[in-house]
């Protein structure tokens, strides 16, 4: 090191944080989406997981683009709040305008989230969401479901990411 530089120390992980340490950082990949009110769909994606330190919060950012021209699609960011017993708070604003407030469960040992919609707000149509996200091999996969007003919860997105 130079005789200048002075190194800044990283926060530390916040104990309720460290479970879930494995999502943090850039991860980027390709999904698919469908719903029987649409047609089927093919988009390239990146996930942002980042901890301010010392406090009990993931920061998340989501972002999706069209594969052949790179046009940007979906958008949506949020807060996750994972607790030491192993359940989970999560918090997400949509570009659509639509916003999520999730409750759910964590295990570390198996690397697994799953999220379950408390209240999906300002949707006309959309009555319940599910995300359960899962690394295995090292790639992050997820799977959303969702329910309409004509629906029943089925598949609607799923995505296979690997990290930056």
């Amino acid at each position: 090191m130079d005789g200048g530089a002075t190194r800044v120390p990283q926060p530390a992980v916040h104990p309720a944080v460290e479970p879930l340490s494995f999502l943090l950082g850039t991860w980027r990949g390709q999904g698919e989406g469908g719903f029987p009110t649409i047609s089927s769909f093919k988009y390239g994606e990146e996930l942002h997981f980042s901890h301010p330190g010392n406090k009990p919060v993931i920061a998340y950012s989501q972002k999706t683009w069209k594969l052949n021209s790179g046009e940007p699609m979906h958008a949506e960011s949020g807060y996750w709040r994972p607790k030491l017993d192993g359940t989970i708070e999560v918090v997400i604003a949509q570009s659509t305008g639509l916003v999520e407030v999730q409750k759910g469960t964590y295990s570390a040992e198996e690397k697994v989230v799953k999220l379950q919609s408390e209240l999906v707000g300002n949707a006309s149509k959309v009555r319940e969401i599910t995300r359960v996200f899962k690394l295995l091999n090292g790639e992050l996969s997820y799977v959303v479901e969702m329910a309409t007003n004509l629906t029943t919860l089925q598949p609607h997105l799923k995505a296979l990411l690997k990290k930056l």
